[in-house]
């Protein structure tokens, strides 16, 4: 990945509108869209939800829906809470995210033997089933997404989104 996050412009003076006839703090600063970080995620995003999508072949899970019934496979039980800190998802996103699961059998929910006030979340032989189908799909919709990219720029590019996303590398 040799090009820098500056390779856009070839003087800081193009980045800026040079209309003098604004005031400065006024004056317009270029942006082009289709190099901007967010909007190319934003469009990456799209591109892998659609390929899930044809990849999943009807499993009708949303993408929160696979990311909470994944990594409750991985750890087999989870309160709510920590399950929606481990995806990255607010408390009102998991609760009805968990929701859903429990009503299509996917989930079932017990009671903490430590806490009884607490609801434990615990995937379901259905739901393992269908998680494992879903990561089938999922694997197919990251190979194509990369696919234009070299084995190690694959790696590098998980590696940087890894970085952004939580700050530092894993």
């Amino acid at each position: 990945m040799s090009a820098t996050p500056h390779a856009q412009f070839d003087t800081p003076a193009e980045a800026e509108d040079t209309d003098t006839t604004q005031a400065p703090e006024q004056a317009r600063v270029r942006y082009p869209l289709e190099l901007s970080a967010g909007h190319l995620l934003r469009r990456a995003l799209q591109r892998h939800q659609a390929l899930f999508q044809e990849c999943a072949g009807g499993l009708a899970l949303t993408a929160p829906q696979f990311a909470a019934l994944s990594k409750l496979a991985e750890l087999g039980r989870a309160t709510q809470n920590r399950l929606g800190r481990l995806v990255a998802m607010d408390p009102a996103t998991v609760q009805g995210v968990a929701r859903r699961l429990v009503l299509r059998g996917l989930v079932r929910t017990e009671k903490d033997p430590m806490d009884r006030r607490t609801l434990v979340l615990a995937i379901t032989p259905e739901g393992d089933r269908l998680v494992n189908e879903a990561r089938r799909a999922g694997a197919g919709a990251n190979a194509t997404l990369l696919a234009h990219l070299s084995p190690e720029e694959q790696q590098e590019f998980l590696i940087l989104l890894r970085k952004i996303t939580v700050g530092r590398e894993d």
